[in-house]
């Protein structure tokens, strides 16, 4: 059910996609939409105040093993979403997706089939897969 609605929501996108259907403007939409949700969550910190962000140089002592140094890793997130902040954030990864799925259609890619090998190669690699 599920790769279903991978493949609906790719379709939707092919369809759906009538003014920028160059892979110049496709590529281009992409990477503003990237763009448009990191500043969906720098406003989330420094306009609207429902998270702060934190951020500092993690303590790892020398010896430990890669398993254990996810204890020492934070996401530097203090808070949580607004409704607001939240809805805007889901529309801007929504647009991320939209074009991902575009640039998908554009080189015959199905994104089920990435996600799924993508999945297997982290359930695979564990720990040790882009860490």
């Amino acid at each position: 059910m599920k790769d279903l609605l991978w493949d609906e929501f790719q379709d939707a996108v092919q369809e759906g996609l009538v003014r920028h259907r160059s892979i110049l403007d496709v590529v281009t939409k992409l990477q503003d939409s990237h763009v448009r949700v990191a500043g969906a969550v720098f406003k989330s910190a420094t306009t609207c105040g429902c998270i702060r962000i934190n951020a500092q140089k993690p303590q790892v002592p020398p010896d430990i093993s890669l398993q254990q140094l996810k204890t020492y890793m934070d996401d530097h997130i203090e808070g949580e979403l607004c409704a607001h902040c939240r809805e805007v954030l889901e529309e801007e990864i929504g647009r991320v997706l939209f074009y991902l799925a575009a640039l998908a259609n554009l080189l015959d890619i199905n994104v089920y089939d990435v996600l799924i090998k993508e999945n297997q190669k982290v359930s695979a690699l564990g720990l040790y897969h882009m860490s």
